[in-house]
Order: structure tokens, then C-alpha cells, then sequence
């Protein structure tokens, strides 16, 4: 590769607290660099439609500019929309909506602007299209950033530890709600797929149970297990469920048992018709709470923490590892690693084939560490 004179850094869909302090670490490196760092604005979408934006779509990131900028905020220039380079819909001349592939739009008009490199901040479908960019020629480096932390080939995503402090702070303060009302609290917290957030936050707020997504609950057994800690000087309780979890042995319910609107979509469609069809957020919660409250005979308060988590001031160690991560990608672009991904490894940032990340979930094992830990200081998990 010739030498790297400018590069630029992309932030993929999805608001996640203290990217800035991932920019500053990448621009601080490369100024010293002697490199030229602009931001493309609202991820690919400036450089796709640049007539759309002022300057091009692309925003200075100068030693000025960055000196100015707030490490604990995401303002910097923006995130991307849900839009697929590959796939964006467009009118046809027959006034028709349809998908067209502008990848190699956005690959001229980086060429156009004399960009040599680029970093881009993503996170789940974004580095399929990454991938995608790097296979078509594109000179990148990808830096992982998730709340759910459910990203393959890395321990430690970007913006977790800003999540998982705040669950802790808000599970501590639902755990004394129970204790003042004598009831029993169910908080869901983020986790599609995988249910890091709800174990770690659950061990640290001493919950009585935390539910995964990697361990169907019978719900049931969760009754009689709560039964059995709920005792005159402790009548509270505290759950803590992932959002992406589910559920088996339900009252009131047989797993066959398919609704009418559902038969009508399709004979293989599995999931429920309800509010949650589209956005799944709060359905774990209000599941288990009603479920429980009907095997416990109690009072069940569900809260969704949702969206909540996602906002917010970034933790200390979050800011220490977006500088981390900022400056160790524009040194790996400059020793020409392209198509990879960062990873913390602590005490090391390596990185890695992008591919090992693609399509993969980290998830949490039921020999895992913090399982243990977990069922060492009597906390359900159902495993």
C-alpha cells in the first residue's frame, strides 16, 4: 500500500455512549502520524449521498477539533442509519421503490476524496457489510462496540462496561424498591442473544435469579425456587432476565397452542402475536412477572430497562479502552492489516480476521466463569 496520507472513521447504526473518545484515539495517533482525519458522516451515508451534506459529508477532525471535543459524549459526526450500501432503496423511473446496489458509489467517491484508510466503529449487521467493502477493496479496520457485549472473537466490546454499570445501579435501586414493598421484581436488561449484562449485573446486585438466553427457564422450577427463599423475615425477591430470553412451562399455556392470527401468517411462524412482534423490548419481563404472579399468588413488578442503558455518561474504563482502541486501529492501519477487527485481550488490543467475528454470537457457557460465581453465591440461573 502507498503511504498513508488520510484516513477516515465511520460509525455504524446503533447509539452507544463515549464513541468520541474512540475518535480522539484514532485522530490523536494519526496526527502523529503526520495524517489528514476526517469523519464521514452518518456511517457510509455521506459519502454515499454527499450532495446531501455540507462539505461533502465528511467533517474535519484536525488536532483543533478534537482538542475540543467531549470524550464522554457520541456527537462527534452522527451514526448511521439502518442502510446497506449493497441495498439501498431508491425510486426507479417507473416511480417504484427498489433496492440497488451502491457499493461501488461509496467505493469511488472514497477515492474520489483521496481517503487511504478508513475505521470504522460497528457492531452486529455492520460487519457483514464491512466484509463486504473490505472484499471489494476496501482498506479498513473495525473496532467492535456492542452493550450486550455479544460480539465473537472479543471478550471486551466497546460500551458494555457503561451498560453493565448502569444496570448495576438500577438493579440496586429496584432490589431496595422490592425490599421497601415486600414484593418481587423482574428487571429485564438488554440481551438478544446472549446474556452477559443480566449475569454480570445479577451478580453484582445479588439477585435471587438471573435468566438467560442460552437457558430456557421453566418457569416452574423458578416459582418453586423463589418459594423457597421468600420466608417471613425476606418476603422480597429480585429477577433479572435478558430481554432475548424464553420461556417453558408456562401457566395457562401448551407449546402447541398457535393463535389465529398466527396460522394465518404461515404455518411455520413461531413467535406470538402481540405488542412485541416488532420490538421485542419489555416482552420477557411482562411474560415472567405474569407467570409468576400466577404460580406465587404474589405481586409481580416488571421493569424495562430497555433503551435506558444505551444513553447515558461512559464509564472511566470505557473512556480508557475507546482511546485504546481508537489509537491501536490507526496503528494497524498503518502496518496494513486490513479486514480485521480489534480485540482486548487484556493486557493486549490484537486483531483479528473480521470472518472470525461474522455471523457469530459470543454466548455465555454454562461452565463459564461467572456461572460458577453465580451459582457459588446462590443465585439461580437455571443451568
Amino acid at each position: 500500500m502507498k503511504t498513508i496520507k488520510k484516513i477516515a472513521i465511520a460509525i455504524g447504526a446503533g447509539y452507544t455512549p463515549g464513541i468520541n473518545s474512540i475518535i480522539m484515539g484514532a485522530a490523536i495517533s494519526a496526527h502523529k502520524a503526520g495524517w489528514e482525519v476526517v469523519g464521514i458522516r452518518d456511517g457510509f451515508e455521506g459519502l454515499l449521498f454527499p450532495e446531501k451534506y455540507p462539505n461533502k459529508g465528511l467533517i474535519d477532525l484536525g488536532p483543533e477539533v478534537i482538542s475540543k471535543l467531549n470524550p464522554m459524549s457520541s456527537d462527534a459526526m452522527g451514526t448511521a442509519a439502518s442502510m446497506d450500501p449493497f441495498n439501498v432503496r431508491t425510486i426507479n423511473e417507473l416511480e417504484m421503490i427498489e433496492e440497488v446496489d451502491m457499493s461501488d458509489t461509496l467505493l469511488e467517491n472514497i477515492k474520489k476524496e483521496n481517503i487511504d484508510g478508513v475505521i470504522a466503529i460497528m457492531m452486529g449487521r455492520g460487519l457483514s457489510i464491512l466484509h463486504k467493502l473490505n472484499a471489494k477493496g476496501l482498506k479498513s479496520v473495525c473496532i467492535p462496540r456492542t452493550v450486550e457485549n455479544d460480539m465473537a472473537a472479543t471478550p471486551v466490546a466497546f460500551g458494555f462496561n457503561t451498560a453493565l454499570s448502569f444496570c448495576i445501579e438500577m438493579l440496586d435501586r429496584a432490589k431496595q424498591a422490592a425490599v421497601s414493598a415486600k414484593k418481587i421484581g423482574v428487571v429485564e436488561v438488554p440481551g438478544s442473544q446472549a446474556g452477559w449484562l443480566a449475569l454480570q449485573s445479577g451478580i453484582a446486585a445479588l439477585a435471587d435469579a438471573v435468566i438467560s438466553p442460552e437457558f430456557p427457564c421453566d418457569v416452574n422450577d423458578l416459582a418453586q425456587n423463589l418459594k423457597s427463599r421468600i420466608t417471613p423475615d425476606k418476603p422480597h425477591a429480585l429477577v433479572v432476565v435478558a430481554e432475548g430470553s424464553s420461556f417453558v412451562n408456562l401457566p395457562g399455556r401448551t407449546e402447541d397452542t398457535l393463535s389465529d392470527l398466527r396460522k394465518a401468517l404461515s404455518p411455520s411462524a413461531t413467535e406470538e402475536d402481540s405488542e412485541f412482534t416488532i420490538n421485542k423490548s419489555g416482552q420477557a419481563a411482562k411474560t415472567l412477572s405474569y407467570a409468576l404472579q400466577q404460580l406465587l399468588a404474589d405481586e409481580v413488578y416488571p421493569l424495562v430497562l430497555g433503551p435506558w442503558v444505551r444513553g447515558g455518561n461512559t464509564t472511566a474504563v470505557d473512556r480508557q479502552l475507546g482511546l485504546a482502541y481508537g489509537a491501536a486501529s490507526a496503528k494497524a492501519l498503518e502496518q496494513s492489516k486490513f479486514g480485521t477487527m480489534a480485540t482486548f485481550v487484556p493486557p493486549h488490543i490484537d486483531f483479528v480476521p473480521l470472518i472470525d467475528a461474522l455471523n457469530k454470537v459470543r454466548r455465555v457457557d454454562k461452565d463459564h466463569g461467572f456461572i460458577k460465581v453465580a451459582q457459588a453465591l446462590g443465585i439461580y440461573t437455571g443451568v
